[in-house]
This record gives C-alpha cells, sequence and structure tokens, in this order.
C-alpha cells in the first residue's frame, strides 16, 4: 500500500514537470528554422534516435522507412520546427507538418470494389434449373443464366479496371503529400525521459549529429497567397478538389456495379471544369472555356 500511494505521488508530480518542460520547449523551438544532415522518411513515424547508446539511430531501419515512405526532406534541406510533443520515454520534433500519416490523413490507397452481386432474375432462374425436368427446358434456363453470369463477369472487369485508375491516382496523391508533409525525429529514452534532456540544450546535443541548430532563428511568416489553379491533378479527394475550386456548382451522382461515381462542375472567371470522381477519387478532369 505505501509503494501503490508513493508511486501515484511521484506520477502526479512528473506529469506537472512534463507539462511545463513541454512548454520551454515549444516555446523555444517553435516557429524556428533549421538545416537538416539527414534525410527523413515522408511519414509520421520519422526518424527514431536513442540518445547516450552508441547507435542512435539504426540506419537500415532507416533506410527502409526511405524507401517505402519516400524522401520529405532532403539532407541540407532547412525545415521549420511546427510542433515540440513530450511524453512518458519520448521526445517528438515535428519538422514541417510532422510526417504524412498522422490523424485526419488517408494514408491507404485502397478503393474498395466488392464483386457485383447475382441478380433476382439469376437467383430465379437457378431456382428454376433446380426443379426442371425437362431437358430442353433445362437447356434454355443455362443458356439465360450463361448470359446473365457474362454481363456480371464484364460489369465486374469493368468496375476493376475503374477502381484500378483510382488507386493509381490516389497512390500519386499519397506519394506527394508524403514529399509535402514534413517528418520528424522520435527521441526515445528508456523508462522515461531524463531531467536533463527536457531543456532545449538537451535537444539540441541530442541531435547534434543530424540537425544543425547553428541558424536558428524565427521563420519569417509565409504571405498568403491564393492557390493556383494549376494545381488541379487526377489523385486528388473530392475535398481537395473543393478546397482548390470552391463548391461546385453542380453535383450528378451514379452508381456504376458497385462503384459510387460523382461529376461536379466548377464554375471559374472564363471557364467550366468538369470534374469525375470514383469513389470520392478525381480520376479524369476537362477544362473548357466559356464566354461571358
Amino acid at each position: 500500500m505505501r509503494v501503490t500511494t508513493a508511486l501515484l505521488v511521484l506520477a502526479a508530480i512528473a506529469r506537472p514537470a512534463l507539462a511545463q518542460s513541454e512548454e520551454q520547449l515549444r516555446a523555444y523551438f517553435e516557429g524556428k528554422s533549421v538545416v537538416i544532415k539527414i534525410d527523413m522518411p515522408g511519414a509520421e513515424a520519422g526518424v527514431d534516435v536513442h540518445p547516450g547508446t552508441a547507435q542512435p539511430i539504426e540506419f537500415p531501419a532507416l533506410a527502409k522507412r526511405l524507401k517505402l515512405f519516400g524522401t520529405a526532406i532532403h539532407r541540407g534541406d532547412q525545415a521549420l520546427v511546427t510542433k515540440i510533443k513530450v511524453k512518458k520515454d519520448m521526445i517528438e520534433v515535428q519538422l514541417g507538418g510532422g510526417g504524412y500519416g498522422t490523424f485526419g490523413d488517408d494514408a491507404s490507397p485502397n478503393v474498395n470494389v466488392p464483386a457485383v452481386p447475382k441478380s433476382a432474375r439469376e437467383k430465379d432462374l437457378e431456382r428454376d434449373l433446380d426443379r426442371a425436368t425437362d431437358p430442353r427446358e433445362q437447356r434454355r434456363i443455362r443458356d439465360d443464366l450463361d448470359r446473365l453470369k457474362s454481363q456480371r463477369q464484364r460489369e465486374d472487369a469493368r468496375n476493376q479496371a475503374r477502381a484500378a485508375e483510382a488507386r493509381q491516382m490516389k497512390e500519386a496523391n499519397i506519394r506527394q503529400r508524403r514529399a509535402e508533409g514534413g517528418s520528424r525525429f522520435n527521441l526515445r529514452y528508456h523508462n522515461a525521459v531524463p531531467a536533463e534532456a527536457l531543456t532545449p540544450d538537451g535537444v539540441v546535443q541530442a541531435l547534434a549529429d543530424y540537425v544543425d541548430f547553428s541558424g536558428t532563428s524565427v521563420a519569417p511568416e509565409a504571405p498568403a497567397v491564393e492557390r493556383p489553379r494549376d494545381e488541379l491533378r487526377k489523385g486528388l479527394t473530392v475535398d481537395e478538389v473543393d478546397a482548390l475550386l470552391g463548391r461546385p456548382e453542380a453535383i450528378t451522382q451514379r452508381r456504376e456495379g458497385t462503384l459510387d461515381v460523382s461529376t461536379s462542375i466548377y464554375r471559374a472567371p472564363g471557364r467550366t471544369i468538369t470534374a469525375e470522381f470514383v469513389e470520392g477519387v478525381l480520376i479524369r478532369f476537362t477544362i473548357s472555356s466559356r464566354v461571358r
């Protein structure tokens, strides 16, 4: 009982201390630019660093992440520290957004396409075939079943082809998002973050071989600019296209087999943009001029 009480007291003391240290680190680092000395993967997994060990970074593991997720921050790049987060046994130093794959990021390229189900007519014919006794009637039913089955298989093939196209577009979009989403360093400690690590100097020392803090300065605020229209590309989601072009003037929706297909019409000065989405992914668009 005494041991449990002591642990609860220590935990109650440690939580405010961690929160206070996190605030100090955030105030010191966030919003400042640093120069990165190694390539960093385009994923929220980032780069694991074990300060004070013989090999702080397991470079084979880092190489796997770079191969799997691509490089978001290259050696020699300048990066903005966007967030510092202190956990029980880790300090996260997030750069340029912290890496793609955090909460709200769709990191899966999958487009679910269930098989086209049997129609009511096909099920009825199967039931009739079980009951039929006349050979000619059986042949007629089998011929009708074969025709319906062929139609269903062709519809499945069309759906799979469109889904494959949507997957390719989505994969390309995710690759670009990974390249733009930043990365992070995860300073990992055994059991708990030591007190000496919870200081700006402690973080700088832990990352000295991988980050150049010598020119650390507050990054100037970027001026607000309108995103150019030519950023429209296949693979974007409906929300991303709406954010780029504004709300569509008209939306039509339809089912093609098991796929949800929608067409949105956007109006821009001097032109009309027609965008077609499959399962929420832009697979094609046309831009036509219009006379005012």
